[in-house]
């Protein structure tokens, strides 16, 4: 995309450039993307191509954008709503995934209803509008779903169409008691704390903030977000990229959306040029990354095409959740967030822990979230890679396996692999964590009879990690620093330490041994190819303490400065 990603404009020819490769159906109500699935029915799916685009079209048409296709999206929702078509959208049932497309047609009606209703016919109209009520009688996921109800009615309700003000209120009751602290919700009776906390639980507040202004509701979500806001700064790095963790990554840059709906809302929480900036950068970082298919849509993936990191809800129109960071469109170009200077990062500390997310910032060229891990009870895809590695990085991204045998198909960075034949190796899923100052500290246990303690620890530009294994039988154990880019890379592995590139770890127990393990490729987020430096070891029945230190840092120079004076175990703390 040759676009500088700096202005109103800029924004508003990227959102037309992202919809321009998509081909509508005769009636205009579907868009097949893509020949892959998702675990629903292909009608949802391409109900989903023809309605995610609109969370970046309706705030185009709010800000009186101009749009060449408006009349396609107009037949679109003429014959996706009525069931006399050949391409009705069909009908809802509890749980479906109609329920989340719904929810961008009932803001666009909200945001725009003079693009998205008023042309229409009343008889079409009246068809979309019953369509559209069926979320009313329907059960959604118990978690940011219920939003999806309030997005719908208040759609409706601005269009003048039948709507439930009862059900709005007591789906907000029950999304009021996902509400944690400190700006902090989970998203559901769930452990997870992921991008589903700033791009659905807070955005979705916020728009509703940004259309009810003066209601108490509105005024809470605007305070937990103000509060939100500087521990989610701390996942984003100077050069734009966020911290990939969790699931749905193939959003992409809706990562920042949060950014663009605090203006919506008008929450200065930071700076308007600090918001400003963290939004621009992050969609300037992705518009170098290859992530479009060959005819130009958006593709499966996160730095690139992968669809070995998917999730099974993932169809081919699902990457355009994305269009969600442009919300401000909406916004008049007199707003203070357009009329702002672009500013540089905000001040975060070079350490920062966020308890309710059992993790610690570290600041630096590239962010490191040590971690201890979550556990999703509904086992999305890749799970543990996901929620349970000890570090993830806003450059060096995380991977994610290919198979079940073997060091090359686990692709196990960030983590300490175990196995008791050489073959199979487990991971930490599930663990007790908790933060102590700026240590993470958790227990876990990848099969029976084997049991780790584990402590995380920050030595800037490095962190250590030291583990507790207590095992009945002989086990195997590789312990992964951060994958690395292996075209072109330094590769170096001997007794103790293991280098690829701009990344490494060293043992600081002595006991371990260094090897750099050529992963199979498309197991990494950001780049294809990777190495892994890695400390292999063998370890009898009974207690072992392992330690090591990991460093990776993006430029060479201040890499290998520090890779020439690593940490040592009087750096360790006492046991």
């Amino acid at each position: 995309m040759d676009n500088p990603l700096r202005t109103r404009d800029d924004l508003q020819d990227a959102v037309r450039a992202l919809c321009e490769p998509l081909t509508h159906s005769p009636g205009g109500a579907r868009v097949k993307v893509g020949t892959t699935a998702a675990h629903f029915d292909p009608e949802a799916a391409e109900l989903e191509g023809f309605a995610r685009p609109l969370w970046g079209l309706a705030p185009l048409a709010a800000g009186g954008g101009e749009y060449a296709d408006w009349p396609v999206y107009l037949d679109g929702l003429t014959s996706g709503s009525d069931p006399g078509h050949a391409e009705y959208w069909g009908e809802a049932r509890d749980h479906d995934q109609r329920l989340v497309e719904m929810a961008a047609i009932g803001f666009a009606l909200a945001l725009a209803p003079e693009r998205f209703w008023a042309p229409l016919r009343p008889a079409a109209q009246e068809r979309l509008a019953a369509w559209l009520g069926q979320i009313n009688h329907r059960t959604p996921a118990d978690n940011n779903w219920h939003f999806f109800r309030v997005l719908v009615n208040l759609g409706l309700e601005n269009v003048g169409a039948p709507h439930d003000p009862e059900g709005t209120e007591k789906a907000l009751d029950r999304l009021e008691e996902f509400y944690l602290a400190d700006g902090w919700y989970s998203d559901g009776a769930t452990e997870q704390r992921d991008y589903y906390i700033p791009f659905a639980m807070h955005f979705y507040g916020l728009i509703y903030a940004g259309l009810r202004p003066g209601t108490p509701r509105a005024a809470r979500f605007r305070e937990r977000a103000e509060a939100f806001a500087r521990d989610f700064a701390t996942w984003f790095a100077a050069d734009g990229a966020a911290v990939p963790y969790g699931r749905s990554l193939t959003y992409r840059f809706a990562q920042a959306a949060f950014w663009g709906a605090l203006a919506f809302a008008g929450v200065e929480a930071l700076p308007w040029g600090q918001v400003k900036g963290l939004l621009l950068r992050h969609l300037r970082w992705w518009r170098g990354r290859p992530i479009f298919q060959t005819d130009g849509t958006l593709s499966i993936g996160y730095g690139y095409a992968c669809l070995n990191m998917a999730e099974a809800y993932n169809s081919p129109g699902s990457p355009y959740w994305a269009m969600k960071a442009f919300l401000p469109l909406a916004l008049p170009e007199e707003h203070p967030f357009w009329q702002a200077e672009e500013e540089a990062m905000p001040e975060v500390p070079a350490l920062h822990a966020l308890p309710h997310a059992r993790m610690v910032m570290m600041a630096g060229p590239h962010v490191t979230a040590l971690c201890g891990g979550q556990w999703a009870s509904w086992n999305p895809r890749h799970v543990a890679e996901k929620y349970a590695k000890f570090a993830y990085s806003s450059h060096f991204g995380f991977s994610v396996p290919t198979g079940s045998v073997g060091l090359r198909q686990a692709a196990a960075d960030s983590m300490l692999a175990l196995s008791d034949d050489g073959r199979h190796w487990r991971v930490r899923e599930e663990s007790e964590s908790k933060i102590d100052g700026h240590v993470v500290h958790s227990r876990w246990s990848p099969m029976p009879g084997v049991e780790v303690e584990t402590w995380l620890i920050p030595h800037a530009p490095w962190h250590l990690r030291v583990h507790r294994l207590t095992c009945d039988r002989t086990v195997h154990s590789a312990e992964g620093g951060f994958a690395a880019d292996r075209n072109g890379a330094v590769v170096e592995a001997g007794a103790g330490s293991a280098r690829a590139g701009v990344s490494g770890i060293v043992d600081l127990g002595g006991e371990r041994a260094g090897e750099m393990i050529v992963v199979d490729p498309n197991t990494n987020l950001i780049v294809p190819r990777t190495g892994l430096p890695s400390l292999l070891g063998e370890h009898p029945p009974g207690e072992h303490w392992l330690a090591c230190a990991v460093l990776a840092d993006p430029d060479p120079a201040a890499f290998e400065a520090a890779w020439a004076q690593p940490p040592t175990a009087a750096d360790l703390p006492p046991r």
